[in-house]
């Protein structure tokens, strides 16, 4: 009996073998519309409600041109900063071009997190102003809508086999077919290899099982981060934006303890190598070689504390209004006499 899982073989990319429709493409779709919907629930519900009425064009509007910044952030960011072969500066139409060099249709492919965040603020904020939306108010409920979307992102690159995981030995690490092969010869394979009871023997390099870091991903950036935004904190926030900078400080924590699985991308490898240098990207050695996607990760982080530091002074200092039952009693009888006499001469 095999010691690991073996990628399901009748899993495909494609829905439908020969037609450019893709279970990423789709999945996509799952988590905008999922995000659309739980942000309606909260605008029905006046608790967390903004505080004027956002119509339903708006709010159709407003998710179109936050996604339209979002796809084209994160395609912009994946090819100018992932990508270090220079062919999308000398050649920049090719970021947004669906085709390869042989016309065959392939997507967009390749999509930075961390640029669509910065696309889908600018698209958002964009169209808010434009309207008169509370930014704070409303972003507070697309953060703590957003998040169980990513869920359905993550199985995406999993059923596309990318963003696979370091090598693994334990029980629950995955075959990826497509997964780059690694030295046979080097120390840390071959003990892998003996615990998974796999035969090197003649061989120069050999695919082994790696950490679905996708689905990790789903669990930490999607159902448990959205499980705690909607289940603790949206009950309780303390001022306007506060849900925005737990969403920030939240996800960038999920996502750095995710890459410490990931595989780093193979042109970047480890921005930052405070560990053992021999650390090759497909081998978790130390907890001290960092990833770019770490890096950028812990300045979201950053931004989340210094958001929530901001908003918290500004919410400290605007004069609090006193409830009725704060008031002084004479207060509270006078208010409770020009209510009657208001009464009596209905």
């Amino acid at each position: 009996m095999p010691l690991y899982f073996e990628y399901p073989h009748w899993l495909s990319p494609e829905i439908i073998p020969g037609l450019p429709l893709r279970w990423y493409g789709l999945m996509y779709l799952v988590a905008f519309s999922l995000a659309y919907l739980l942000t309606r629930v909260q605008l029905r519900d006046k608790r967390f409600g903004v505080s004027h009425t956002v119509s339903e064009d708006d709010l159709v509007n407003l998710f179109f041109w936050t996604i339209l910044g979002l796809l084209a952030g994160a395609r912009i960011f994946a090819a100018l900063v992932y990508d270090t072969s220079g062919r999308y500066l000398s050649r920049p139409w090719l970021i947004f071009w669906p085709f390869d060099e042989r016309g065959a249709f392939t997507g967009l492919q390749g999509m930075s997190y961390h640029g669509g965040l910065l696309g889908a603020v600018v698209g958002f904020v964009a169209y808010a102003r434009i309207r008169k939306i509370d930014i704070l108010e409303m972003g507070d409920l697309l953060v703590t809508a957003i998040p169980l979307g990513y869920t359905f992102g993550r199985i995406g690159n999993f059923i596309n086999g990318e963003l696979y995981g370091r090598i693994t030995s334990r029980p629950w690490g995955v075959l990826f077919p497509g997964a780059r092969e690694v030295p046979a010869r080097h120390p840390a394979v071959q003990e892998t290899a003996a615990r998974l009871q796999i035969n090197l023997e003649g061989l120069d390099f050999v695919n082994l099982p790696r950490h679905p870091s996708q689905l990790y991903e789903a669990a930490l950036e999607g159902v448990v981060l959205w499980a705690i935004l909607w289940f603790i904190f949206r009950h309780r926030k303390p001022f306007k934006g506060f849900m925005i900078g737990l969403y920030l400080i939240g996800y960038a924590l999920a996502r750095f303890v995710a890459e410490y699985f990931r595989v780093p991308d193979s042109d970047l490898g480890f921005v930052i190598q405070a560990g053992p240098e021999n650390n090759p990207e497909w081998l978790f050695l130390s907890l001290l070689n960092i990833t770019t996607g770490q890096i950028l990760s812990l300045l979201m982080a950053l931004a989340g504390v210094v958001l929530l530091g901001i908003l918290w002074f500004r919410a400290s200092q605007a004069p609090r209004v006193q409830t009725f039952q704060e008031a002084p009693p004479e207060h509270r009888r006078n208010a409770r006499r020009q209510l009657r006499k208001k009464l009596n001469r209905r």
